[in-house]
This record gives C-alpha cells, sequence and structure tokens, in this order.
C-alpha cells in the first residue's frame, strides 16, 4: 500500500468505510497516523483496524490534518463540510493523500480521466495500451482497485486515473502529467448550484496542472470547448490538444471500440499515449487487443445472427445516443430509474432504432416521450420480458441493445447487477 512518512503522528478523520475508504484507513494507519472513522455500515465499521471507531458528529475536528470524505457524500448537504470548516480543517478525498505521498514515490508519471461519458472506457484503454507497450502501470481512482491500497510502482511507472467531478471536488494539489477531459453533459445536478459549477469542477483538473504537463480535451461540447479555450488563454496553448468530434476513422481493426463516441475516446487515449512516450507500433496494438469493459457497449452473445450487446452502463440520456449510433438497426431496450423527463439527448441515435421496449419505474414516462416516434415501442415491465420480445422479433444482422438511459435500483442492486441479468436472459435464449 502507499505510505506517507508526513502522515505520521497526524490525526485525520475518515468517513465512509466502502472500498476506498477502508483502503485510506489501512494507509493512513501503516503510515502512523491517528484516526478516526465512521460509516453508517455496521458490517462496513468491522472491517477496519487501528482506527478509533466514532460517530462523526460527536467528533471535535479542530487540530486535525484533514478529513477524508467518500467521493460519495453529498457535500453541498452534509453537515461533514461546515463541521470542518468550522475546525479549520480541509475536506479531502483518498485522491488528495496520494497527490500529497507523490513525492516519497518512485518516480513516475499520473494520468487524469474526467469527463461525463466515456471516461471508464478511456482510462481502460489507456492503461492496457501501456500495458501493452511494457511500462509498468496501475489504474485506480473511480475505476478499480482502490490507489492507496496498491503496493507503489517502481521508477518510470504511469499511474492511471479515472476522475470522477465528485473526486476533483476533494482533491487539491494532483499535477496530473496528462489531464484528459473528454465531455462534459448535464449529469449530477443535485450535487451543484447548476451546470456551471459542475463544468467548473471538471476545469479544476488543468488548474491543478503545472504549464508544460500535456491537457487533453474533447471539444464536442461547448462547455469541454470553453475550457480548452480557458487552457489556452492561461498561457499553455502549446500544451493542448484537443479533440474534434465527427473525426472519420477506420475502426475496424478495434473490435471492442465500435461507434463514434469510441472514436473519441480512442483518439484521447492515442493523444495521451504520445504524450507519455509510447510507440505509434504499441498504441495500434493495444487499440486492436483492447477487449472493452463490462456495461459498456460489449457483445454479450451472436444468436441465430442477431448481436446481443450490454450497455447497462449508459445510466443518463447523453450516454445512450453514441451506443445507439454504434450499430445500424436497434432494438432498444430502456427504462429503471430516469435521471430526467426527457430522451432529446437520445435523438442523435433514434434513425439507428428499429423498435424500442421499455422496463421499469420510467417505462410509463418513456412510452409517452417515444410514442410519437417513428418506430413502435413496446411496454415490458421487467427485463426478462423486453429480452424475450426483443430477440423474437430481431432479425438476422440486427442488434438488441440493453442502453437504459436510467439508474438500476428499481429493479437491481445496480448497473453491473442489470448487466448481469441481461447476459444471463441471452445465454438462455
Amino acid at each position: 500500500m502507499i505510505r506517507l512518512t508526513a502522515w505520521a503522528g497526524k490525526r485525520f478523520a475518515v468517513l465512509g468505510l466502502a472500498r476506498s475508504g477502508a483502503a485510506t484507513v489501512r494507509a493512513l494507519v501503516a503510515s502512523g497516523a491517528e484516526v478516526t472513522a465512521w460509516d453508517s455500515d455496521a458490517a462496513k465499521r468491522e472491517t477496519v483496524e487501528g482506527a478509533t471507531i466514532q460517530p462523526i458528529e460527536d467528533t471535535d475536528f479542530t487540530g486535525y490534518a484533514g478529513v477524508v470524505v467518500s467521493p460519495g457524500v453529498p457535500l453541498n448537504a452534509h453537515p461533514i463540510a461546515a463541521q470542518a470548516k468550522t475546525a479549520g480543517v480541509s475536506v479531502i478525498g483518498d485522491i488528495e493523500l496520494f497527490a500529497q505521498a507523490r513525492a516519497e514515490l518512485p518516480s513516475h508519471k499520473v494520468v487524469g480521466i474526467t469527463g461525463t461519458n466515456g471516461k471508464s472506457t478511456t482510462t481502460a484503454l489507456i492503461h492496457h495500451i501501456l500495458e501493452t507497450a511494457g511500462v509498468r502501470t496501475l489504474m485506480g481512482g473511480n475505476i478499480g482497485l482502490p490507489i492507496l491500497g496498491q503496493a507503489p510502482l517502481p521508477e518510470g511507472g504511469v499511474y492511471v486515473l479515472e476522475l470522477s467531478s465528485y473526486q476533483i471536488d476533494l482533491t487539491q494539489t494532483l499535477d496530473c502529467d496528462v489531464a484528459v477531459l473528454l465531455n462534459i453533459t448535464p449529469d449530477h445536478l443535485d450535487r451543484y448550484d447548476g451546470f456551471d459549477a459542475y463544468a467548473a469542477s471538471k476545469a479544476r483538473l488543468f488548474a491543478m496542472q503545472s504549464a508544460g504537463q500535456a491537457a487533453i480535451i474533447g471539444i464536442g461540447d461547448e462547455a469541454s470547448a470553453a475550457i480548452a479555450r480557458q487552457v489556452a488563454r492561461s498561457g499553455r496553448a502549446e500544451d493542448l490538444t484537443k479533440i474534434a468530434p465527427g473525426v472519420c476513422m477506420d475502426q475496424s481493426r478495434w473490435p471492442a471500440l465500435q461507434g463514434p463516441h469510441n472514436a473519441q475516446n480512442a483518439l484521447a487515449a492515442i493523444a495521451a499515449c504520445e504524450a507519455l512516450g509510447v510507440s505509434n507500433a504499441a498504441i495500434d496494438a493495444g487499440l486492436a487487443s483492447f477487449e472493452g469493459l463490462p456495461h459498456r457497449t460489449r457483445t454479450v452473445a451472436v444468436k441465430h445472427g442477431v448481436r446481443f450487446v450490454d450497455d447497462s452502463k449508459a445510466t443518463n440520456p447523453e450516454s445512450v445516443a453514441p451506443a445507439l449510433r454504434a450499430f445500424d438497426r436497434v432494438h432498444w431496450i430502456l427504462g429503471g430509474v430516469a435521471k430526467s423527463d426527457s430522451l432529446e439527448a437520445c435523438r442523435p441515435g433514434f434513425a439507428h432504432v428499429v423498435a424500442a421496449y421499455t422496463i421499469g419505474e420510467a417505462g410509463p414516462l418513456f412510452d409517452r416521450l417515444l410514442g410519437p416516434e417513428a418506430f413502435p415501442v413496446t411496454p415490458c415491465g421487467t427485463l426478462g420480458t423486453a429480452v424475450g420480445a426483443a430477440a423474437q422479433a430481431a432479425k438476422p444482422g440486427e442488434t438488441v441493445l440493453l442502453s437504459p438511459a436510467c439508474a438500476s435500483f428499481d429493479q437491481f442492486a445496480d448497473y453491473a447487477a442489470r448487466g448481469n441479468a441481461f447476459a444471463a436472459l441471452v445465454e438462455k435464449l
């Protein structure tokens, strides 16, 4: 695990003891820090040792070196933010602790990837290309294992971090050697004072960089393009690589990277790896051998000429349109817990839809929204019913696509459980 001698003897509070929180406690305790920890889940409290287990509201933070919170804690509503401010203590996350520890780690580089959509695929792709090139690398942040719980890389290694806006909010000093922004579309607005504040959170990834570090920004939306202009105006025009939308590329050699959205993901990964000095041959090999991520436009089966694709991670309408456009004739399964009362963001992909099949809590809403469209809409209620109906209707050469545009919590534990259920249903066909 990653340790920092500067933490020895200092006091920290940790709120949230899921994977990253538990790893944070272990790293701090191993470094000689005094830790007070809490989670509302008693089972999670039992997973940590060496910390004082105590409700946060009973803790006086005066004299603490930091209050470390899970990215899932809504700082705009949780009392811990005001509590820490009163004590004059910073509220940070595990990524900030990693940033503080970097000076004691073997010489290395850090790639940080953010964006509303595509960041998991791009993070995994960069990590895979580096591995293909023989570069020692670790993947963490919002994907993979908690970064503080992993053994430090040897000299010359590259840490590849997927960073949500929540994680960036909790980070103050992460100077990425390569910073990537893919896109910004409305999401998580319950945690921000409007869309501009959400975009400003993403922009902080570049504000923390030093001059001379690579900044790679997709300019397919106005918010991201504005950040690119901001980076250029700050005197860093030479650091900036802009990824334009709609670039025509031969993606036929990259089975797991189909569709216009993955063209952008691939271009961002290529630019990042070039900035790290990876050869073109290794980049090409990595793109061709990348297998994709579970639940992100991943083919789970081809039966009787019909392709079945799990895109359960598409939990907002903005992430669905690229998936629809990635395939020619689509039987679209959608629904769950809606994040908005509109599907307009999906419209660029409607020309590819043969038929739609609605499920879950949002089913009646989506039935109404899609009713006037030029394709039939079948209310199904459950995923099992939708898979059966779509499989029966689909013809060879067509695609049955689970791309829900919704959260999963009405019928499933999470998007992964929903995707696994889809794969199991397809297997039984």
